[in-house]
């Protein structure tokens, strides 16, 4: 079993560098999907109360018979427009994910969106701090957080999150970002680490990169992350390609390879594939 390295939070709590993200897989599914993940050595799950898998999700941690302490959690609050977002919402939404989860507390809380036209996440924090003091949530952060959402955190809460997650990849290095959070102690951790598939693994720099370790072009891509510090969480349903991506540890890339990567995203936004989370609303 590959041994996956942790990163240490701000808060203390130790979270696996590469995990397995549930994303558009069905419920009915997640369980297998997960359990395959599990099995291959995945110690770290990420999941979300939009995505509609966590009870499949739920199951397959059950049924692995892994120790609890093992299994590192994360889920999010989907702070979608048809509630009020306050604190009796808020703690009402995580004790649903944690119902529908069969757990009593998860590693990682995430705000999904910032949704700054809405302008209600510092009310969501709060009820975040509360949720972090009680120890049901081992950590929280953000999800898809600008410089001006985390700096405008920062100046109304003593708690800095542990995280914030951002489509990150080398179409969109987020080099702004993540040096924010490293100012910030903020650990960097990419969804779509592998671009969705869209182009990122078929460029010719990306393919010869890979021919030349003998590696795959989505491993070097994962491995790419490994070394900028990010946290990764690819995801796939094919049982190969889930012990694939998990087999990132036993090679490394040259400076220049790893600022090859990173210069597929040169120019003043990158290529985003997913919302841009300044205009995402819904």
């Amino acid at each position: 079993m590959n041994q996956v390295p942790a990163i240490l939070l701000n808060n203390g709590t130790s979270m696996p560098r590469l995990g397995y993200g549930v994303w558009q897989i069905p419920d009915g599914e997640a369980e297998h999907a997960v359990g395959t993940a599990l099995e291959a050595g995945y110690r770290s799950i990420d999941t979300a109360s939009v995505y509609g898998n966590e009870v499949g999700t739920g199951k397959a941690i059950a049924a692995s018979g892994l120790p609890r302490e093992e299994v590192f959690v994360t889920t999010k609050l989907w702070n979608g427009r048809d509630r009020t977002w306050r604190r009796p919402e808020v703690l009402g939404a995580f004790e649903e994910s944690l119902e529908r989860l069969g757990l009593d507390h998860v590693d990682l809380y995430l705000i999904h969106w910032p949704r700054p036209m809405r302008d209600d996440f510092l009310y969501i924090w709060e009820a975040f701090e509360e949720l972090a003091q009680s120890g049901r949530a081992r950590a929280v952060g953000v999800s898809n957080f600008r410089p001006q959402d985390l700096e405008r955190l920062a100046g109304h809460s003593s708690l800095v999150p542990a995280v914030n997650q951002i489509e990150l990849h080398p179409l969109l290095p987020q080099g702004e970002l993540r040096a924010l959070h490293a100012r910030l102690g903020i650990a960097t951790e990419a969804w779509s680490p592998l671009g969705q598939g869209q182009g990122l693994l078929t460029l010719p720099v990306v393919a010869e990169i890979a021919e030349r370790y003998g590696r795959t072009p989505a491993q070097v891509v994962l491995r790419w992350h490994l070394q900028l510090g990010n946290v990764a969480i690819p995801k796939s349903v094919t049982p190969s390609r889930i012990r694939e991506n998990l087999d990132v540890f036993g090679f490394e890339l040259d400076e220049a390879d790893v600022a090859a990567l990173e210069a597929l995203g040169s120019g003043p936004a990158g290529r985003r594939i997913g919302p841009d989370p300044a205009s995402f609303d819904y």
